[in-house]
Order: C-alpha cells, then structure tokens, then sequence
C-alpha cells in the first residue's frame, strides 16, 4: 500500500478591507448579486461575481425551486451565463458571498460540489488557474489561487 497525501493551500483575510483592490470590488459586485436572489426555501442567499480577461463581470444569484433539483447556485448562474455570452473569455477571478437571513454566517462558506465542478471545467478548458474568493456574510474572506485547491482529484474529460 502506498500513502498519498494530498494537500491545498488558502489564504485569509480577516474581513473585506484586507483584499486587494481588484478583489475588493469584484466582491462588492457579489454581495449586489447575493440581494437578487431567489431562495425562498433555503433561506440562504448567494451572490457570485466573475471577471473576464476582457474585462467584463458577470454576476450571478441562487435561483430555488419547489422542485429542489430546477434551482441553480449563484456560482454557476454567473459562469454559465459567462460562458454562453463570451465563449472565448478566460475568468480571471470569482468572489462568492453566501448567507443564511436565519442566522449570522461569518466564517468562508466555498462553493459547494456541483459548482466546484463546473467551475474545474472551465479552469481545464482556459488552461488557467481561476482566483477564488470566498466569505460568509460578514468576516474572513479566504482565496484559493486555483480551483484545484478546493477540489482534490478532480472528474475531467481525460477520464472519458
């Protein structure tokens, strides 16, 4: 038996005002997008923000449904959309902000599987490492320089 041990490197920053400028913004841009989201079920708001090699940024809100499995993450509303809308931009940075209205969340809340998924395929298709950024409501912000960070052993198309 061989042992493999695998390991992941974030950063912490004790609130918003200790990220970068370009960070800075791009996660004001999330918390706009986290007040338009539909979540009348979960009670957990999220807001994403991407920023496109061009410059562009797309934002994105969670979306529920009665029927749970129809509802789509905020992560994933802004990368498809960014997808779609300019196939060939590279995302250079994401800032995600989730809450609960039930309770105060203050410590980083990532992206949860499906959306580490999405976000490692287009991570693979640039061939570029995509910045993450991520908080709670209020509080630490931590950054992932690579979707790789926060998804080990990822699932990709050379498996197929």
């Amino acid at each position: 038996m061989k042992e493999i041990k695998i390991e992941s490197t974030l950063y912490v920053f004790e609130n918003l005002e200790e990220l970068p400028k370009e960070a800075f913004s791009l996660m004001q841009k999330a918390i706009e997008a986290r007040e338009k989201a539909y979540a009348p079920y979960s009670n957990f708001n999220v807001g994403a923000a991407i920023l496109l090699d061009n410059d562009e940024i797309i934002t994105g809100s969670n979306q529920e449904n009665a029927s749970y499995p129809s509802g789509l993450c905020a992560e994933r509303t802004a990368i498809y959309y960014a997808g779609s809308q300019y196939p060939n931009a590279k995302i250079v940075r994401m800032a995600i902000i989730a809450g609960s209205k039930l309770k105060k969340t203050e410590q980083p809340i990532p992206p949860c599987g499906a959306c580490r998924q999405a976000i490692a395929e287009y991570e693979i298709k640039q061939e570029t490492p995509i910045e993450i950024y991520f908080m709670g409501e209020t509080g630490k912000v931590a950054k992932s320089n690579s979707l790789s960070n926060l998804l080990p052993l990822g699932f990709d198309k050379s498996v197929l």
